[in-house]
């Protein structure tokens, strides 16, 4: 899996889009860009990117998202963040809708931070595909037009309305899908259990063989966390059912299953940028959480 694409790799690979009137990062409070998806590319990398995407994608395709694909039958908004790498494949020639890009820095630069940090933009392992009803599309619709003519503005703070709109669409998915709102923490339990599973998450994806997978056990989680390790296995538990050490083998499997089937590293530089000494002891360790031999999914 290549390095993740950062927003000059994007107008690299599509020099139509790059801007001309919007700097990469302005004044120091990061980037954003609306683009049409008229001219959005028949298929994508796969890979992760260094910005935040949202796209109202009018067309049929599929949307490979981590280790599953989506099948776009009907017009979909999906959000994707750098954590997860993902890539598009359309299967119909009439392709519509918009898309936006922005960085980090963009929405750091809000007091509304932290209400974003509870959306499916930050959080690891929610919904980011959501199915707008007819009227849902028709106001989604307004607001990336709106988006995109405010790029153009002369305005002062048209930074700050395009971040309204931002708000605006993310509301417009969470009121789609009530019963995947995002909770906040009730207790000191759930909350370290998500503190654990978002660390997780960040370790991955393994964009290089040269990158080593830093935390491979309960214990390095637990120093991470400045907990007792007792705490952390216990909170976990009770929260998901499952114990750490489970979830820290799947998701090493999961990124395993990722990097075989997604790049031509060698075996012995899968296992080594998973932690594993030898690849030998890799080629175990699969076998006995997937019933087969690294090779046998290659």
């Amino acid at each position: 899996m290549k390095q993740a694409e950062s927003v000059n790799d994007f107008y690299s690979r599509l020099p139509s889009h790059a801007p001309t009137h919007v700097p990469l990062d302005n004044a120091g409070i990061g980037h954003i860009n609306v683009f049409s998806r008229e001219t959005c590319a028949v298929v994508s990398p796969y890979s992760r990117r260094d910005f935040y995407k949202v796209s109202l994608i009018i067309g049929k395709g599929k949307i490979y998202y981590a280790d599953k694909w989506i099948q776009i039958d009907r017009p979909a908004l999906l959000f994707s963040n750098p954590i997860v790498p993902y890539s598009w494949e359309a299967e119909s020639e009439q392709q519509s809708g918009w898309y936006c890009l922005f960085t980090e820095d963009f929405i750091q630069h809000s007091e509304r931070t932290s209400q974003l940090h509870d959306t499916p933009l930050f959080q690891i392992g929610s919904n980011p595909i959501f199915f707008p009803n007819e009227a849902q599309l028709a106001e989604l619709s307004f607001i990336f037009q709106k988006m995109q003519a405010e790029m153009s503005s002369t305005y002062a703070h048209k930074y700050d309305v395009l971040r309204s709109y931002l708000h605006l669409i993310i509301h417009e998915a969470m009121k789609n899908n009530p019963t995947t709102n995002f909770h906040k923490y009730v207790n000191a339990t759930s909350r370290i259990s998500a503190l654990f599973l978002e660390l997780l998450e960040r370790q991955f994806p393994i964009d290089s063989p040269a990158l080593v997978l830093k935390l491979k056990n309960p214990a390095d989680y637990a120093t991470a966390l400045s907990l007792h390790i007792n705490h952390l296995n216990r909170s976990v538990k009770e929260i998901t059912g499952k114990t750490t050490t489970a979830h820290i083998a799947a998701r090493i499997i999961k990124e395993a299953k990722a990097l075989l089937q997604h790049t031509d590293w060698n075996i012995s530089d899968i296992a080594y940028s998973l932690g594993f000494e030898y690849p030998s002891y890799f080629t175990l360790y699969f076998k006995k959480h997937t019933g087969m031999a690294p090779t046998q999914l290659r």
